[in-house]
């Protein structure tokens, strides 16, 4: 039976009183309030001849349904059959959609797409109206990979980002989310902070495009640069990380993570000297970088210990993961850049964050809106969920 209407309290209980009299037995039940609006279903197994008050059968148990959905102002529809509800299809995927915002015709051409890798959607709901709108569509009988690929497809013509992932229980297991740090947690390029303060902008600008033009790597591109910083004096450090600029969203994501027990981590290729005090202000579990030398109070021009590059953030990743006891499958990686890119595929969850096309078209999925908290909604959280927290927190 559905019952249709205008949602005030007491409606479940109302209807559950009302078959109480018939002695059901309740098979399922599923409700939904919309807008104001309330559908509840139920099905239950049919009276036997002589069960109720009136010592009758199904056709009094179908008027007396009726008759009390009638007296709240309430639509009844009653479906007679044999058997339980039919399964849903094998593959079961969470499909996320982010629009800033999110037109009609985006989520008609989503719809369509999950319809034609042979996907049903089972239910659809809202997870935030802001700083963007995002919904989450659960979806059976497609593959989760197919799904991905298709959909990513989709969201690069429609210009919304989409993440597709695989139903079950590892969704809500523990997890570690691992982050790069320039232009992802912050909004700056640390060593144009401080060739800032040497005065070499245009040079260090100069030698990264070369790597981006594949000229050098970046170890090369690395050294190149800070090569350019011999000679600064090692107060220059502090006031660069009073320069550094967080991005928006990254203390909610952080603050919601780890409320949730989630353990979270960056690594990045520029210098521990801005990451150690990125961790000691976030409360980070992990953090790792490159580390610029300093001998008598002057920077040297040079890195000390293992270079943090692409591999090198793929292979911190596993390790942050052992000493999390995560299984790597269970892992969410975000950035931005090329160098991020090993690290983006070797997780569970590769997240492209603003980043550059051949890192979008890479990642398991994008976010292309400038608010890092978005990224909770991939992971099924809800921005009422974030808010509640803060509010019981203060």
């Amino acid at each position: 039976m559905k019952i249709f209407g205008k949602d005030r309290p007491g409606i479940t209980a109302g209807l559950f009183d009302t078959l109480a009299a018939y002695s059901v037995d309740v098979v399922d039940i599923e409700q939904v309030v919309t807008r104001g609006r309330i559908t509840l279903c139920a099905l239950v197994t049919s009276p036997s001849p002589g069960e109720g008050t009136t010592g009758s059968s199904e056709g009094d148990l179908r008027a007396t349904v009726h008759s009390w959905a009638e007296s709240l102002n309430l639509q009844a529809e009653i479906i007679s059959g044999r058997g339980d509800n039919r399964p849903r299809g094998t593959g079961r995927s969470h499909v996320t959609v982010l629009g800033h915002p999110l037109t009609a015709e985006s989520t008609a051409a989503i719809a369509a797409a999950i319809t034609g890798t042979g996907g049903n959607i089972d239910r659809i709901f809202r997870l935030a109206k802001y700083p963007v709108t995002a919904v989450e569509f659960a979806v059976s009988g497609a593959a989760t990979e197919a799904l991905r690929t298709a959909l990513a497809l989709e969201a690069a013509q429609l210009g919304v980002d989409v993440a597709v992932v695989a139903a079950g229980l590892q969704r809500r297991a523990q997890r570690l989310v691992v982050m790069d740090v320039d232009s992802t947690l912050i909004q700056d390029e640390v060593i144009e902070l401080f060739a800032a303060h040497a005065g070499c902008e245009a040079e260090v600008a100069e030698v990264t495009a070369a790597a981006m033009r594949g000229e050098l790597d970046f170890e090369q591109s690395l050294h190149a640069r800070v090569e350019l910083l011999a000679g600064l004096d090692e107060s220059v450090v502090e006031a660069v990380r009073k320069e550094v600029r967080l991005t928006p969203g990254a203390r909610t994501l952080v603050r919601t993570l780890k409320r949730l027990g989630y353990q979270v981590g960056v690594v990045s290729g520029g210098f521990t000297q801005v990451t150690d005090a990125l961790q000691e202000e976030l409360g980070l579990d992990f953090a790792n970088a490159n580390t610029l030398e300093i001998v008598d109070g002057k920077l040297t021009g040079r890195v000390t210990g293992p270079i943090v590059d692409r591999a090198g953030k793929a292979r911190l990743l596993r390790d942050f993961a052992q000493q999390a006891g995560v299984p790597l499958d269970q892992t969410v990686a975000i950035g931005d850049g090329a160098n991020d890119l090993d690290m983006l595929n070797a997780a569970g969850l590769g997240v492209a964050f603003n980043a550059k096309p051949v890192v979008r078209e890479a990642a398991h999925t994008a976010v292309n809106v400038p608010f890092l908290d978005t990224v909770l909604y991939l992971l099924g959280i809800t921005r009422e969920e974030v808010e509640a927290a803060d509010t019981h927190a203060e």
